[in-house]
């Protein structure tokens, strides 16, 4: 039997893979806002037209605070939307941060992620705060947000264009996602992938020298 290649390049999404989010503090926020359905509107594994235009750059924040307050019949303040979109945004922790900095020095990183221009300056600005001014972005060869390449996972296309502009094989290729439906598209490439189920962490997958350990 023919064995697997090398991995040389690692693909990791971000909210729930390499920095903590919880979901359900954005649907309680909601909620206590008075946008009762707000759980059937979104959740790590489906949302309604309004959040996928935002996170694939289709619409401003500004339409998006619009939408918001159509779909609800709320009359709610930016800063109130603000406030509870972003309370799913927790932190980095210092140790995986150093875990990803060792990683980086023995693969070829890349960060992929279904995001928003509402979240982003929120996590930029803490993980400036936290590890001085450019310092995550520059463990990554290259950094892919939905809302900017106007793509979004699961759709394959965003991973095949990883690919491409990177020159990267799927078979020396991992991907790491805490979405089920996520992994299932990469796969389709042909990308090895691995599902982060919960209460699976980074630290679970790398030795402490950032060493991919064997799955």
């Amino acid at each position: 039997m023919k064995a697997m290649p090398e991995i040389k390049n690692i693909i990791f999404d971000l909210g729930g893979v390499i920095y903590n989010i919880d979901y359900q503090l954005s649907i309680d926020a909601f909620l206590k806002l008075g946008i009762k359905d707000f759980r059937q509107r979104y959740s790590q594994a489906s949302q309604t037209p309004l959040f996928d235009a935002l996170e694939t750059g289709k619409i401003t924040p500004q339409e998006f605070y619009e939408g918001i307050r159509k779909e609800s019949g709320l009359p709610l303040t930016q800063a109130q939307i603000d406030a509870a979109w972003n309370a799913m945004l927790i932190n980095m922790p210092p140790h995986r941060m150093e875990l990803l900095r060792c990683i980086s020095e023995n693969y070829q990183i890349y960060l992929l992620s279904n995001t928003n221009a509402i979240h982003i300056p929120l996590f930029n600005t803490q993980m400036d705060s936290e590890f001085g001014e450019g310092v995550f972005h520059a463990l990554f060869r290259k950094v892919y947000l939905s809302y900017q390449v106007r793509m979004r996972k699961p759709n394959r296309e965003i991973f095949d264009m990883v690919l491409q502009e990177n020159q990267l094989l799927p078979e020396e290729t991992f991907f790491i996602d805490d979405s089920s439906q996520h992994v299932e598209g990469a796969a389709k490439t042909g990308i090895r992938s691995f599902w982060l189920k919960p209460g699976l962490s980074i630290e679970h997958l790398f030795s402490e020298k950032g060493i991919l350990k064997s799955n």
